[in-house]
C-alpha cells in the first residue's frame, strides 16, 4: 500500500503519523487525564472503518478494508493522528479512516476583520488542534474530554470564496474555487451554505469531537463569526466483527468503488499538483460540502427489488447486479433476457462511474445526521456529504451533472445547503495552516 498518505491503511498504534498511547511524563494533571487510555474492557474487535457518500455518487470507501488494521476497543481512544503528518503534505481529515463522529462547522470572519486578523485566528487554531490531536488539553481547558485519549481526533481547514475578498487575497484565490453551478435539485439554504472558513472535526468518541469544538468556538473570540454548524455520525470502531463497508441510513452498503491510496493516480485526482498555479495549495485538496436530507419515508416503501434497480447493486452484500462479491467490476454492458441492461440505464451505480464519468472520481468521506424530526413527522436525516479532489470542476461537477439528468436516487434525495473549500497543505514545523497564503 502506498505510503505517501498518512493513516492510508487505518489507524496504528505506532508510527510517525499515528501513534499509540505510551504516555510520556505529564506536564499537567489535566494533560495526564486527556492522554490516559479507555479503560474500556472486552473482546477486541475489528473496525468498520469506511467512507461513503451519497448524491454526488453514493458511497465508496476511501481505505481498503480487507487490509485495514483491527483496531481493537481498548486501543480506540489511544489512536492518535498527527497534525503534521511526517510523510504526508496534506491536512489529517482526508484520507484519515473515517471516525465515528463529526462536526461540520463555518465561520465568517467578524466586521473589520481582515487578513492580520485571520492570520492570528489560523495560528490559534493550528495550536490548538495539534494540542488537542495529541490528547493535550489546551490552557483554560473546560474538562469535557477528561479521561479520554486522542481518540483518532483530526481537525481540518479550509478557505472559502468569500475569504480571499474579505482579506484582500483575491488575486490569490484560485480558479477551482468558483461557485458551483446550480442544480435542479438543489433547494439551498443560504444561511447553511458557503462562509469564509470551514473546519471539519471528526474523532472516534462524542465527547472529544465536542472538546474539540468548544475550544476551536473558543478561539475564535471576536475574530470570526458562526455561519452554521453540522453535526454527524458514523459507524462505531469496533461494532463489527471484521473490517467492512458500511452501510448509510437507507440500507445500503455506501462505500465501494472510491479511489483508493494505493491507485497510482490516487494522489493526482485528489490532491493539488505543482502545475496548479497555485503554490501555496500544493498538497492541498478541494472539499465540497453537501447537506443532503433523505426521503427516508418514501425509500423504505419501495420493495427490496426496487431499491436494488434504483442503486445497481444488491442489498444484503453490495455485489453489482451482473453479479459477482461487492468488488466485482460492474459489467455495465450486460443484458437480461428482455434485452435490457440487468444494471439499468438510470441506476445510481452506473450514472456515478467513473467509466460514465470520463474517468472523473472523488474521495467521498461523509457523515450520516439526524436532526430529528419534520413537521409532517418524516426524519430530517441524511448524509452530509464530504468529497475531496484535486479540481471540482472536473470531479464534483461532473459527475453531478450527469446525476441531475437522471439519476433514479434523485427523487429520494433533498440537498438543502452547500459549500466549497481550499483546504490547504499541513502545517509546515513551526507554522500553521494557511500561512503560505496568509504571509506569502
Amino acid at each position: 500500500m502506498s505510503k505517501r498518505t498518512e493513516q492510508a491503511a487505518g489507524p496504528r498504534t505506532a508510527g510517525p503519523e499515528t501513534t499509540g498511547a505510551t504516555p510520556a511524563t505529564p506536564q499537567t494533571s489535566l494533560e495526564l487525564s486527556r492522554r490516559r487510555l479507555l479503560g474500556t474492557v472486552g473482546a477486541a474487535g475489528a473496525a468498520g472503518l469506511v467512507v461513503g457518500g451519497a448524491g454526488a455518487a453514493i458511497g465508496v470507501s476511501a481505505t481498503e478494508p480487507e487490509q485495514d488494521a483491527a483496531k481493537s476497543v481498548t486501543t480506540i481512544g489511544s489512536t492518535e493522528v498527527a497534525f503534521r503528518p511526517a510523510r504526508a503534505r496534506h491536512q489529517a481529515g482526508i484520507t484519515t479512516p473515517l471516525q465515528a463522529t463529526g462536526h461540520l462547522v463555518a465561520f465568517d470572519l467578524a466586521p473589520g476583520a481582515g487578513r492580520k486578523e485571520a492570520a492570528a485566528l489560523l495560528r490559534r487554531w493550528s495550536r490548538t488542534a495539534e494540542e488537542l490531536m495529541a490528547g493535550r488539553a489546551p490552557a483554560a481547558d473546560t474538562g469535557v474530554a477528561l479521561d479520554a485519549g486522542p481518540s483518532s481526533l483530526t481537525v481540518t481547514f479550509g478557505f472559502g470564496h468569500s475569504f480571499f475578498g474579505r482579506t484582500g487575497l483575491t488575486a490569490r484565490r484560485p480558479v477551482q474555487l468558483d461557485p458551483l453551478p446550480d442544480f435542479s435539485a438543489d433547494a439551498l439554504d443560504p444561511k447553511r451554505s458557503n462562509g469564509d472558513l470551514w473546519v471539519q472535526i471528526g474523532a472516534d468518541d462524542a465527547l472529544v469531537a465536542f472538546h474539540a469544538l468548544r475550544a476551536l468556538q473558543k478561539d475564535a473570540a471576536d475574530s470570526a463569526r458562526l455561519r452554521w454548524q453540522m453535526n454527524g455520525f458514523n459507524r462505531t470502531p469496533g461494532a463489527t466483527a471484521r473490517p467492512m463497508t458500511a452501510r448509510n441510513l437507507m440500507g445500503q452498503l455506501d462505500g465501494t468503488n472510491n479511489p483508493k491510496p494505493s491507485d497510482k493516480d490516487f494522489d493526482e485526482r485528489i490532491f493539488v499538483g505543482r502545475d496548479a498555479g497555485q503554490e501555496w495549495m500544493r498538497g492541498g485538496s478541494y472539499a465540497v460540502v453537501r447537506r443532503i436530507r433523505m426521503l427516508l419515508d418514501d425509500w423504505e416503501k419501495r420493495s427490496r427489488h426496487e431499491q436494488e434497480r434504483v442503486i445497481g447493486r444488491r442489498k444484503d452484500d453490495g455485489a453489482p447486479l451482473t453479479g459477482g462479491s461487492e468488488t466485482t467490476p460492474m459489467r455495465l454492458d450486460a443484458t437480461g433476457p428482455d434485452g435490457l441492461p440487468v444494471i439499468p440505464s438510470n441506476a445510481h451505480a452506473r450514472i456515478a462511474a467513473p467509466e460514465s464519468n470520463q474517468g472523473a472520481a472523488m474521495l467521498r468521506r461523509p457523515f450520516s445526521f439526524h436532526d430529528g424530526y419534520r413537521e409532517d413527522g418524516a426524519p430530517d436525516a441524511g448524509l452530509l456529504f464530504v468529497c475531496w479532489q484535486a479540481d471540482p470542476l472536473r470531479a464534483f461537477t461532473q459527475v453531478q451533472r450527469k446525476l441531475d439528468r437522471g439519476d433514479a436516487l434523485s427523487p429520494f434525495l433533498r440537498h438543502e445547503a452547500s459549500g466549497l473549500f481550499a483546504v490547504p497543505p499541513a502545517a509546515e514545523p513551526g507554522g500553521y495552516v494557511g500561512r503560505p497564503l496568509l504571509e506569502g
